[in-house]
């Protein structure tokens, strides 16, 4: 049997963390099919913010010196999260590196990257599992996760974006 992956990036919203700043956060949802042991759950739904998906790039970077790793989409100075179109426009990017990463088994060896994508754990406990220095490990973190809840600290959402009309469908959903 083939294994099937399915990843999208959806569901875009802003997020107000003091007065001066927010930041723009996305659904991670994940899909797999066939009884593969690279994956834990074959659902789950996360959601990350795109400094997460530099940090999760720059692990992988580590772990994978002999192969190029897929492009996330480039820090832009003029992003601004009120505009849909580069809000849109991100969200395919991280969306077109994560298919990449899931399709390259190299890739699929490094426990944060299965955490980052099935895991509702920040960062900083991520690492700490990661390095079993947690009192779980990687495979209960994922099973504990929600998956599909938002983290307690994402409380303030500010607005959820509408797509623009010209805008592609989003690829189905596989049935849970």
């Amino acid at each position: 049997l083939q294994e099937f992956v399915s990843i999208s990036v959806r569901d875009p919203r802003l997020h107000k963390d003091d007065f001066w700043r927010t930041h723009v956060d996305y659904e991670i949802h994940l899909c797999v099919s066939t009884n593969s042991m690279c994956f834990r759950k074959k659902t789950s739904s996360v959601r990350r913010r795109y400094s997460e998906f530099v940090w999760l790039r720059h692990c992988l970077e580590q772990n994978a010196l002999i192969i190029v790793l897929p492009r996330l989409p480039p820090r832009n100075p003029f992003f601004s999260m009120r505009k849909t179109e580069q809000v849109f426009q991100r969200m395919k990017g991280l969306q077109d590196f994560l298919e990449n990463v899931v399709h390259t088994p190299l890739l699929l060896s490094d426990s944060r990257l299965h955490l980052f994508l099935q895991s509702d754990l920040s960062i900083t406990k991520i690492e700490r599992c990661a390095l079993g220095k947690t009192r779980y490990t990687v495979a209960e973190a994922i099973q504990r996760s929600v998956g599909g809840c938002i983290r307690l600290e994402d409380k303030c959402v500010l607005m959820r974006f509408v797509p623009p009309k010209h805008q592609t469908k989003p690829k189905p959903n596989c049935i849970s």
